[in-house]
C-alpha cells in the first residue's frame, strides 16, 4: 500500500527512533530524495549522499593501507575505510543510499551488513546515524531497468512504498517554483505526472521536469513576455508534447492580477469578478498554502470575509474548512464577522449548509 508524504513523514520518526533503515520505493521524479532531505533537515542532520549504483567494493569497503601491519608477527593487511563511512560513523549524520537497486550484487550484498548490523568491515556506525536508501523498484519495478530485492534483502529494510498527492507537490512548490507553473499544475493536475505505462523514447511530464522547466523559463525571464515558441519548444522538451501544448494555452491566457496579497490586505475582491470556480479554486489553494491564517489581522479577516461570501458554495465550504483546520481562533472570529453589506458570515455559513435565507 502506498502513502502520500504527509502520512510518511508523520509514522517514520517512529521507525529512525529504534535506529532501523528505511527504504523508500517509487516511480522516478516525485521527489523521494527531497522528502529525506526534508526529514533530515527537521531532524537537524547532515546528509552523506552515495549512489550505491555507482559504487565498487572499493567504495564501499576501502582500500588497502600501504603501511606495515603485523599480527601476532605475521604480517596483516589493514584497511582505510571511504570517507563517507568514517563520517558515518563517527558523528549522527542521515546516510542515504539512492539506487540501491541498480548497484552490483557485491555492493548490495556489503549494504547487507549496514542495514541488519549498523556495522561494515569492523567500523560501527554512530549511535544517532540514521539509514535511509531509494529505489525505484516495487510496484512499478518492471519499468525501469533495475535488480529484484529478494526476501532477504527485503527484511533487512523498513519499507515504505510512496505515490505523493497532488497536494504534495504544491505544499512544496508553493516557494519552490513560479506562480504561473503553480495555477497551470493546481487547475490541471493530471499534467503533473505520468500515469500508466510508459512508450519507448517519449518524454513524458514529472514534478521532478516541472521544477526543471521552472528553472529554466525562471532564468530566462521568459513567462513575463506570455506564451511564445520558445516556451512550448521548452516546455516539450521538459515534460512533452501533451502537457507543452495545454501549459502554452494557458500562459497565453493567463493574467497576473489577483494574488493572496490582494485579497487580504488590499481587500480587491472585484478583480475576481470574472473568475470561474476553477480560478477560484486556485486562488483559495493558494490562501490554503500560504500559511496566512496562522496570524491574521482584524483587517485582513474582514477582507477575506468580503471575498467569501462572493465564493461558489463548494470553494467558500473547503476555505472555511481549512480556516477551521489551521486557527481555530480565527474560524471563531470569522464566524462572527459582518460585511460591509451586512452579511454576517455565520449567517453565510447556514445558508451554504442549509439552502435557506
Amino acid at each position: 500500500m502506498a502513502i502520500d508524504f504527509a502520512t510518511f513523514l508523520t509514522i517514520v520518526p517512529f521507525v529512525t527512533d529504534v535506529r532501523k533503515p528505511v527504504l523508500i520505493r517509487g516511480r522516478h521524479g516525485i521527489g523521494k530524495s527531497e522528502v529525506v532531505y526534508s526529514y533530515a533537515a527537521k531532524a537537524g542532520l547532515p546528509v552523506v549522499e552515495r549512489r550505491a549504483s555507482q559504487m565498487t567494493e572499493g567504495d564501499l569497503l576501502g582500500l588497502p593501507d600501504n603501511r606495515d601491519c603485523e599480527i601476532a608477527g605475521k604480517k596483516a593487511t589493514t584497511w582505510n575505510a571511504p570517507d563517507w563511512l568514517v563520517l558515518a560513523c563517527s558523528q549522527p549524520v542521515v546516510l542515504f543510499l539512492d539506487e540501491v537497486d541498480r548497484a552490483t550484487t557485491e555492493v548490495r550484498q556489503g549494504i547487507f551488513e549496514l542495514t541488519d548490523s549498523r556495522k561494515i568491515n569492523g567500523w560501527h556506525l554512530h549511535a544517532d546515524t540514521l539509514i535511509f536508501a531509494a529505489v525505484n523498484g516495487g510496484e512499478h519495478g518492471s519499468q525501469y531497468q533495475v535488480g529484484e530485492m529478494d526476501p532477504a534483502e527485503l527484511d533487512r529494510w523498513t519499507v515504505f512504498d510512496l505515490a505523493p498527492t497532488v497536494e504534495d507537490w504544491l505544499a512544496w512548490a508553493k516557494d519552490a517554483v513560479d506562480g504561473v507553473i503553480f495555477d497551470f499544475i493546481n487547475g490541471n493536475r493530471t499534467h503533473l505526472e505520468h500515469s500508466g505505462d510508459y512508450e519507448p523514447n517519449k518524454v513524458y511530464p514529472s514534478r521532478r521536469s516541472w521544477k526543471r522547466l521552472n528553472d529554466c523559463l525562471v532564468k530566462g525571464r521568459l513567462l513575463e513576455a506570455g506564451a511564445s515558441p520558445v516556451i512550448f519548444n521548452l516546455a516539450a522538451a521538459f515534460v512533452g508534447f501533451e502537457a507543452a501544448v495545454a501549459f502554452n494555452d494557458f500562459v497565453a491566457n493567463y493574467q497576473r492580477i489577483v494574488t493572496v496579497e490582494d485579497i487580504l490586505d488590499s481587500g480587491k475582491v472585484s478583480a475576481t469578478k470574472d473568475f470561474s470556480i476553477t480560478d477560484h479554486n486556485a486562488l483559495a489553494d493558494k490562501m490554503i498554502l500560504s500559511g496566512r491564517f496562522a496570524d491574521l489581522s482584524a483587517a485582513a479577516t474582514k477582507n477575506l470575509a468580503e471575498y467569501w461570501i462572493t465564493l461558489p458554495s463548494e470553494v467558500a465550504m473547503k476555505l472555511f474548512t481549512e480556516i477551521g483546520k489551521q486557527n481555530v481562533q480565527l474560524s471563531i472570529a470569522f464566524h462572527k464577522t459582518t460585511t460591509a453589506a451586512g452579511i454576517k458570515c455565520g449567517d453565510h455559513l447556514v445558508k451554504l449548509l442549509t439552502g435557506k435565507n
